[in-house]
């Protein structure tokens, strides 16, 4: 019986739940799919955002996070009861933070595979100044 009802709250779980792991396009970007950039405030600095990212810092400089204060200031600028897109240097930080925010989170999460790594230098996408 219980291995009946765990099963039955994983189904129902998934239904709401979404991740999906992709790499940036320009149809993503055109698509108005917000995309927060989970960097470092040093990262945006030093190498720019994507036009339109929205950024929110997840892990700071020596690796440390809040977990509430991420989860207030995201929840005050994307809506996440639709889908959205993070993104980070490589992707290996989304890796992480994409699963558990649609397993834990229920949120419909794109991880932007291959991060800004990909962004700028794979498709030589532009970036803009970081501005606090």
């Amino acid at each position: 019986m219980k291995k009946i009802i765990l099963l039955l709250m994983l189904v129902s779980a998934s239904l709401f739940a979404e991740l999906t792991n992709a790499y940036l396009s320009q149809q993503m970007i055109d698509s108005g799919l917000p995309i927060v950039d989970v960097r470092t405030v040093g990262e945006w600095k030093e190498e720019g955002l994507l036009k339109g990212a929205i950024p929110i810092e997840f892990f700071n400089e020596r690796g440390k996070y809040d977990l509430n204060a991420f989860l207030q200031e995201l929840n005050a600028k994307v809506d996440t009861t639709k889908p959205f897109a993070i993104i980070c240097h490589t992707g290996s930080r989304t890796s992480m933070i994409a699963p558990w925010m649609s397993e834990k989170l229920n949120y419909k999460v794109v991880n932007i595979l291959g991060g800004m790594e990909y962004a700028t230098k794979g498709l030589k996408m532009k970036v803009y100044p970081y501005k606090k």
